[in-house]
């Protein structure tokens, strides 16, 4: 099992104040790294379950919006500053904006497409300049969707970034196998987080739901650890490009 152990390594997980962020990060100080947690708000509890772990921890406050390649770089600079190295990266961080597609502002369109891919972009980038700068291997875990395959109903932006997201991390992973730094996608399934709470409410949705998953119930954040530990980890050392889904088997369905 040496090959999943993370001990001596340091991740950044963005969007790790709760959720599904909250789930990763903690996953991943579970099996010994150190972990950055970046969130809007300060990641103060997800910090604090990091510590008990053992781990060191380090939050950094920073709203995603209009992310620029220097402010990426920025973030990187500061997780290297503070703990000395950085080897993993993990791109959570998202919103959701809904709306009938005849509807749909371009206030929403940008808003969604600016945090859940452009951010995701440079703040790869700015990871792997560092990888390659400080000749190194690397892992980049972008979050994906059941809409980077299917199309949704009523979020638009999202399902376009989403399905951004399973093309970028494929066209990475083209490029920068060869240096070291593997780029591979996890497509969480119906998860039961503040995103999808609007569709919890709603009873007919909400079964509609369950009826089609073989599972039968929504995924919680910690359904993904054992995904994120695994792309992290010497043990997809060659797996690249991947879209892992963690969806109860809806895909199958």
């Amino acid at each position: 099992m040496n090959a999943f152990q993370l001990d001596g390594k340091v991740a950044l997980v963005t969007g790790a104040a709760q959720g599904l962020g909250r789930g990763l990060a903690v996953g991943l100080a579970e099996a010994g790294a150190d972990v950055a947690a970046l969130d809007r708000q300060p990641p103060d509890a997800c910090l604090e379950e990091i510590a008990s772990l053992g781990r060191r921890s380090f939050g950094l406050t920073r709203d995603l919006a209009g992310t620029t390649p220097e402010a990426a770089r920025e973030i990187v600079r500061e997780c290297v500053a503070h703990f000395g190295r950085l080897d993993i990266l993990v791109n959570n961080a998202g919103i959701i904006r809904r709306a009938a597609a005849l509807d749909f502002s371009q206030e929403d369109w940008e808003a969604v497409l600016d945090i859940n891919l452009s951010s995701a972009f440079y703040l790869a980038q700015a990871a792997a300049r560092h990888f390659v700068a400080a000749r190194q291997p690397g892992k980049i875990i972008n979050i994906a969707s059941m809409l980077s395959f299917q199309g949704g109903l009523l979020v638009p932006s999202y399902a376009a970034a989403k399905s951004g997201i399973a093309g970028l991390t494929r066209a990475l992973a083209n490029e920068w196998a060869g240096l070291g730094i593997n780029v591979n996608a996890i497509a969480p399934g119906y998860m039961a987080t503040d995103v999808t709470a609007a569709i919890r409410a709603d009873p007919a949705r909400n079964q509609s739901i369950l009826d089609r998953l073989p599972a039968g119930r929504w995924g919680e954040p910690a359904d993904l650890k054992g995904a994120v530990v695994f792309l992290a980890s010497a043990a997809s050392d060659y797996v690249h490009g991947i879209l892992l889904p963690v969806d109860g088997g809806w895909l199958a369905r």
